[in-house]
């Protein structure tokens, strides 16, 4: 018996170096780590305050892992899904990849997410403003910006179509020295005292190191 729990033992030990060597290399570009942080509600609120460029930014209510429902098509899990406290949706995906970020993904997301708000008899003008954010390891649209703004138009007036929907692509790439820049650059850390900010530092910290 003794002999069993030893090599009992030695195994589970072997196991864990061998996923604290894997955990130790995660960074918040890999979106099952993300997903970890982001159940941190402060670390969530963070990186939209930063995106969105504004500070008073709260979020109220966040789902990690939304699965959405199409019964006549393809559904969709997304990574997280969250309210602020004026009512506007956000649907943040991290994107390794760049077919999984093609713009009309963006836009399937974006259907999706007013497919699953309205109840029944809710009118239409009940839906709430929207936001698809892609946060990409690439420059996908590939015109060297770091962020993207995306809103339907009526060309003949070059006037905005008010559906409040938006997407918006965030480049990665580029982690200057700017607040976005900086969030950039954290997303891609490995080490919590590697990164700028304290809120999204502390929540590596316990995830990788306690």
């Amino acid at each position: 018996m003794a002999d069993v729990n030893t090599l009992l033992n030695s195994d589970l030990e072997s196991r864990y170096e061998k996923y604290k060597g894997i955990i130790k290399n995660f960074t918040l570009m890999s979106d099952i780590f993300m997903r970890n942080v982001f159940k941190k509600r402060e670390c969530l609120e963070y990186v939209l305050q930063v995106i969105m460029e504004k500070q008073d930014l709260h979020v109220i209510d966040q789902i990690i892992q939304k699965d959405y429902k199409n019964l006549q098509g393809r559904s969709a899990v997304m990574d997280c899904v969250a309210k602020d406290s004026t009512g506007k949706q956000f649907d943040v995906e991290i994107q390794q990849d760049n077919e999984e970020a093609s713009p009309k993904r963006a836009r399937y997301h974006s259907g999706l997410m007013d497919m699953n708000t309205l109840n029944p008899g809710q009118d239409f003008e009940e839906l709430p403003e929207s936001y698809v954010i892609f946060i990409t390891r690439d420059d996908i649209l590939g015109y060297g910006l770091p962020i993207y703004h995306i809103d339907r138009q009526i060309k003949e007036l070059e006037e905005a179509f008010q559906d409040e929907a938006h997407i918006i692509y965030v480049n990665s790439k580029k982690q200057d020295d700017t607040q976005l820049g900086r969030l950039m650059h954290d997303l891609h850390c490995k080490k919590a005292d590697e990164m700028h900010s304290p809120i999204l530092a502390k929540r590596v910290y316990e995830l990788k190191e306690t």
